[in-house]
């Protein structure tokens, strides 16, 4: 063979992987937590090694096929099961099985900011990885990472409607709220009651968001220490301190309900206001205190209207 005709076999070649560059041009690149990062604009098989993104992947049309289990269970939270049933447990909160995410195959893989740089360094070789950029414990932190999520997935407009439908269903709840209480009945407190006793969850949390949203004036009686998510564990002798118009109290798992039962029968528990009026509503801990996203949020919105239509006249 001739050098030109190497040459022009050599041109033709790289002629032919420019016409292929406009396929790759419809790549999304997402800024991340650890650096810009590139990944299709037509992914199917999506990991969610965090409850909020496999919340939002659902949310935005999508069927996650990996997921980790929610705090206090084996599988994902209770609201969303159903919704969720043919997905795969790839590890816990704490630990994320890196064989059961290969397994996956995933094309891509949705995290928490407070995924760790040696987590992230593991998981971005098996496939790009998705970091929101943190801030902290925020209660519109749902609302930053749904956006991150959405541009990776290429549903941006579709997550901003959704954002949209929670705050409009949030707003409508606290004219209702707003009518039927009055502004001095309206104090609440998020606690979350395990083996060693109460926890108040912090004002910035996902929940305390949404019933502030809905109306409610959050408090966490100056328990909890700046940028903390709880409170230390209460004592039965302090529980007076978490007293209030309202609480919402959750548990994550048996030991935690069989605390709150054996409490519940105690007289420091029943001289609580709050108790005498009946205003401690059991809520679900893996919703409430574990979960967030919109499907999340939209569950969580239902329990605070069946609260105003059954117990607010």
């Amino acid at each position: 063979m001739s050098l030109l005709g190497g040459l022009g076999r050599s041109a033709g070649l790289f002629l032919g992987l420019v016409c292929a560059l406009p396929v790759l041009a419809d790549d999304i690149t997402v800024a991340t937590k650890y650096g810009d990062v590139t990944v299709s604009d037509k992914v199917e098989r999506i990991v969610t090694v965090h409850e909020g993104a496999l919340d939002a992947a659902f949310a935005l049309g999508f069927e996650p096929i990996g997921a980790i289990s929610t705090r206090g269970g084996d599988g994902v939270a209770s609201y969303i099961q159903e919704t969720a049933k043919n997905v795969n447990i790839v590890g816990t909160s704490r630990e994320t099985n890196l064989e059961a995410v290969i397994a996956q195959r995933p094309d891509i893989i949705l995290a928490s900011y407070r995924l760790p740089a040696e987590q992230y360094a593991l998981l971005s070789k098996i496939a790009p990885t998705i970091v929101p950029q943190g801030k902290g414990i925020r209660p519109d932190g749902w609302i930053r990472e749904m956006r991150v999520y959405a541009k990776a997935l290429n549903r941006e407009q579709k997550a901003e409607q959704i954002i949209q439908a929670v705050a409009d269903r949030a707003a409508q709840i606290k004219t209702q709220l707003e009518t039927k209480l009055p502004a001095d009945q309206r104090g609440a407190a998020l606690i979350r009651w395990m083996p060693q006793g109460a926890l108040v969850l912090t004002t910035q949390f996902f929940t305390s968001g949404l019933l502030a949203q809905a109306g409610f004036e959050v408090t966490d009686s100056g328990l909890i220490k700046r940028g903390r998510p709880h409170s230390s564990p209460l004592s039965l002798e302090n529980l007076s301190k978490i007293d209030n118009d309202w609480i919402f109290m959750a548990t994550l798992d048996e030991e935690g309900q069989k605390a709150l039962d054996a409490a519940k029968q105690s007289p420091a528990f029943a001289r609580l206001d709050v108790v005498k009026r009946d205003h401690v509503i059991p809520v679900d801990g893996q919703l409430w205190t574990s979960a967030s996203g919109p499907i999340a949020a939209n569950a969580i919105l239902d329990d605070i209207q069946n609260v105003l239509d059954s117990k607010v006249q």
